[in-house]
């Protein structure tokens, strides 16, 4: 009979990805982060950190958030001086968005604590099981998940 790796990994990734979990590890990443920052608005500065300037329409596609919410935190954000807004010079009609360095900097920042927190958690493992945890995932998101339409 086959394994029941595939049913284990679901399981364990849709616990992983529950709401309560991702405001846990918000809030840990958030919680001395820079004013203005929350779980609402990182994953726009995240994501445009991940694709680089792009639109609002093109950025709602990669992060799963409706453009129009994407457009509503960008105004945030702008006005927070994290990200500002220009003409796209691929297409007239839409608006380029781009991290200012203070933008980048905040996202350095969160990703700094973000991996702060998860090596906090990976400590109390044998280091050759963390190891061995992160490079199979490394493999997993790159042979099936990362950048590949299925």
């Amino acid at each position: 009979m086959g394994s029941d790796d595939g049913a284990r990994l679901a399981t364990a990734l849709g616990l992983l990805l529950t709401r309560p979990n991702r405001t846990r590890l918000f809030g840990e990443l958030l919680s001395s982060a820079d004013v203005g920052l929350d779980e609402a608005v990182y994953p726009v500065l995240n994501g445009l950190a991940r694709t680089g300037p792009t639109t609002a329409r093109k950025l709602s596609m990669e992060i799963g958030i409706d453009r129009s919410v994407v457009s509503r935190h960008s105004d945030r954000l702008e006005a927070l001086g994290l990200l500002r807004r220009s003409a796209d010079p691929d297409d007239a009609r839409a608006v380029r968005l781009t991290l200012t360095d203070e933008g980048r900097a905040a996202i350095d920042r969160s990703r700094r604590r973000l991996a702060d927190v998860f090596q906090r958690m990976l400590d109390d493992w044998p280091a050759e099981d963390a190891r061995a945890f992160v490079a199979g995932m490394e493999r997993f998101v790159a042979e099936h998940l990362a950048g590949r339409d299925r």
